[in-house]
């Protein structure tokens, strides 16, 4: 699936090239619009059985796994925010009413919420609202799986659902707000290291350093437009 939605973006792009256009898969490319996301939607299955193992017996029909597969990607979104969200563009999405969440909370279609339970039966699952269309897909698919799991391996249990506007909610983990806090979260967090190796958290961290230094050194067509005349 990685490398479909990777030859689909390039396709796109070149198809626009073809025509004289220009295609751009931004978080936010224009403030006053609604950004670009990148949900995405993720369930475990036996291989042999080809049958979901999501559904249970358990609260809102979920299964012990499924609750901690859920519980496992919410305890990590924050720390592993810059997998999903690897630009200093990422974090302009991130706003209230903005139809992207600020919350990492989870409901039943609950679309103010960064986690979403949809489906039933064999379809039943999780949709991760975080992700941007600027998401690496194999680091947002790698963080969905690696939280997953740890959250299986750990029994982690998500919160109670969110009955509410995630938006307006006071008592939710807040999905960082700038590039420069997901980046000291990403820093700080044992988790990475421990699902993806000293080396993988060196080199993520290294890359976000690298672009968060080259926006500070960096002055905007925003700066121009205010300044420039003003002062």
């Amino acid at each position: 699936m990685a490398d479909i939605d990777m030859i689909f973006k390039t396709a796109v792009k070149e198809i626009a090239a073809s025509r004289g256009k220009s295609a751009t898969f931004m978080a936010k490319p224009h403030f006053d619009d609604a950004g670009s996301s990148c949900h995405i939607h993720s369930s475990l299955w036996d291989a042999d059985a080809a049958t979901s193992l999501m559904a249970g017996d358990g609260e809102h029909h979920m299964s012990d796994l499924f609750r901690w597969y859920l519980g496992g990607q919410m305890a990590t979104a924050a720390e592993f925010a810059l997998l999903v969200a690897p630009t200093v563009n990422s974090y302009r999405r991130f706003l209230p009413g903005s139809w992207a969440p600020t919350a990492i909370g989870w409901a039943v279609d609950n679309r103010t919420l960064g986690f979403r339970v949809v489906g039933h039966g064999q379809g039943m699952r999780v949709e991760n609202r975080i992700p941007g269309a600027d998401a690496n897909p194999y680091h947002a698919f790698a963080a969905t799986l690696a939280g997953g799991l740890y959250g299986i391996a750990n029994r982690i249990e998500p919160p109670a659902p969110y009955d509410g506007d995630g938006y307006a909610a006071t008592d939710l983990t807040r999905i960082p707000s700038s590039f420069a806090e997901a980046i000291e979260r990403w820093r700080a967090s044992t988790i990475a290291r421990e699902c993806f190796g000293d080396d993988v958290h060196h080199h993520v961290l290294h890359f976000a350093e690298t672009e968060l230094a080259a926006f500070g050194a960096t002055v905007t067509d925003w700066e121009r437009r205010r300044y420039f005349e003003r002062i």
